[in-house]
């Protein structure tokens, strides 16, 4: 793999004679917190866990301390949502469903009511892919699947999806133990408690840097040496913070964990990485929304990015 290992990934933000210095930097407090990014896969397992970067971000500075690869049960998962606070995660599954899809299953348009309908089982999966199979035979072409107004201005798939990527799998899966885990869930169920989770979509950072370029292994037709060029190019353009990058933060990141992320060819240690970037991003938002628009509805979630912040009120 050519070239050196890159030992700090900056984040739209240029370096200046007395430090760094970046459009937000006025944002700032003095307030440090644990930052969580979080790979989210529907089946884990030790062959394919949950991936977990952990972080310390303090002053607009995120350093990488780990990247766990051990979250290979929901279990584990679970465990992980109970450990105290305060810290904030950026976990990369649709929080909620289309608002037109809960009314149309007759369902509350209560993101923690009709969440609340699932436990997340095996079951539970078959009950929803049943559910969508049904919803779509109904439907004519072109409103088979369903968009949330966040999926829409991010390039996400529908959380209705069960393939492929299987945003929808991975909602019941999620969403659920979001809810028992009774974490601040934002902006579904804001409850004030000290552990935060965000909604965070790894591939819009990195589309600012490479475009819709694979990256990771799957459905992809390029080849493996290709995308692990393309990683590089993430992990280079994050670190020269080019222009379509508007983070703000500084990152630390060992050689070792950048050469994890280079060398993975599934891409989730470097989609951890860039789930911990957003998560941090909304945290600096806090004292705004989080990053999240006021006339977000609650009832779909939304994810926490710059470039959907000045989004205009569609409603």
């Amino acid at each position: 793999m050519p070239g050196p290992p890159v030992s700090a990934i900056i984040v739209g933000g240029l370096p200046c004679g007395q430090g760094w210095c970046s459009a937000g930097a006025a944002r700032w407090r003095r307030c440090a917190v644990r930052i969580y990014g979080v790979d989210f896969t529907s089946a884990p397992s030790s062959a394919k866990p949950i991936v977990c970067a952990k972080c310390w971000f303090e002053e607009g500075k995120l350093q990488v301390e780990e990247i766990n690869t051990g979250i290979s049960d929901f279990g584990a998962f679970e465990a992980f949502l109970g450990a105290p606070g305060p810290w904030v995660a950026g976990l990369d599954f649709p929080f909620g469903l289309p608002r037109k899809l809960v009314e149309e299953l007759g369902w509350p348009c209560s993101w923690a009511e009709y969440v609340g309908g699932f436990c997340g089982t095996d079951e539970d999966v078959r009950r929803f892919e049943i559910l969508i199979a049904g919803y779509r035979l109904r439907k004519p072409p072109g409103q088979k699947h369903l968009f949330r107004e966040t999926d829409r201005r991010a390039g996400a798939v529908s959380p209705m999806s069960l393939y492929g990527t299987p945003v929808g799998r991975m909602f019941v899966r999620g969403a659920p133990r979001l809810l028992r885990a009774g974490v601040n869930v934002l902006p579904c169920r804001p409850v004030g408690d000290s552990r935060t989770v965000v909604e965070v979509y790894p591939g819009l950072a990195a589309r600012k840097l490479v475009g819709r370029v694979p990256y990771k292994r799957g459905r992809a037709k390029s080849g493996l040496s290709e995308m692990a060029e393309v990683r590089r190019r993430i992990v280079e353009g994050l670190l020269r913070g080019l222009p379509g990058l508007d983070y703000g933060l500084l990152i630390e990141i060992e050689d070792e964990l950048i050469e994890q992320c280079l060398a993975d060819e599934t891409g989730d240690r470097l989609d951890s990485v860039l789930c911990a970037v957003q998560a941090a991003w909304a945290y600096s938002q806090r004292e705004f929304g989080w990053g999240i628009p006021p006339w977000c509805d609650p009832v779909e979630g939304w994810i926490t990015d710059p470039a959907l912040l000045d989004a205009p009120n569609p409603f």
